[in-house]
């Protein structure tokens, strides 16, 4: 009765303030709670994030390693190909010179400057400068021979004419210390030119008598 209503209302009170506080601690409780699994997939969207910005970072080393060695091996290709064809012009220009110089040499010796016509024009030349020589030798021993000859012949016309002239000497004679200096005989100096300079015969002649 009474004492049974009276129980029944304290277990009503105590389950009240029983649940109230529960309440209260369940609140609190989902509060922390919430925070901390707003916490924990924070932290796991952040590790999800960071995941997938280093997979794309590394994805995107791999597309720019892929794509600078393309370029870089388009590049050396090209240089490659400019290379050899800058040695390839230089080949055939070397060529094209050789052939030239090979065309020029060949139609200069054959057109312009004729090797063995010009080699026989030089024999030629040869041989009659080697005649002209001789001629020329054979002229200058004429020409020194007339010389000499003129020389001798103008040597004897002198004693000739030298004898001609003191004849008369052989005949005289001498005598020391008595002649006077104005009947001195001497020959003229153009005569002693014309007899063939000074000599001993000449120097006598210049004694005065």
């Amino acid at each position: 009765s009474m004492a049974g209503q009276h129980a029944l209302e304290r277990k009503i009170q105590h389950f009240r303030k029983e649940y109230f506080y529960r309440s209260n601690q369940a609140e609190e409780n989902r509060k922390r709670e919430n925070q901390a699994a707003i916490l924990i997939q924070s932290w796991f969207r952040g590790c999800l994030e960071r995941a997938y910005l280093s997979h794309l970072h590394k994805k995107a080393i791999i597309i720019q390693k892929i794509w600078r060695g393309f370029t870089a091996r388009a590049r050396v290709r090209q240089m490659v190909k400019a290379a050899y064809f800058i040695m390839k012009m230089n080949f055939y220009e070397e060529m094209a010179v050789r052939i030239q110089q090979r065309w020029r040499g060949f139609y200069a010796r054959k057109h312009i400057h004729d090797f063995y016509a010009r080699k026989s024009y030089m024999e030629g030349i040869i041989k009659k400068n080697n005649f002209v020589r001789e001629e020329l030798d054979e002229i200058c021993d004429l020409q020194k021979k007339e010389r000499e000859s003129l020389k001798m012949i103008k040597e004897q016309t002198a004693k000739v004419y030298q004898a001609h002239r003191l004849h008369y000497l052989l005949s005289t004679k001498q005598v020391q210390k008595l002649t006077h200096l104005k009947y001195k005989m001497c020959v003229p100096i153009e005569q002693i030119k014309y007899f063939g300079g000074i000599n001993d015969d000449n120097m006598k002649l210049l004694q005065c008598i």
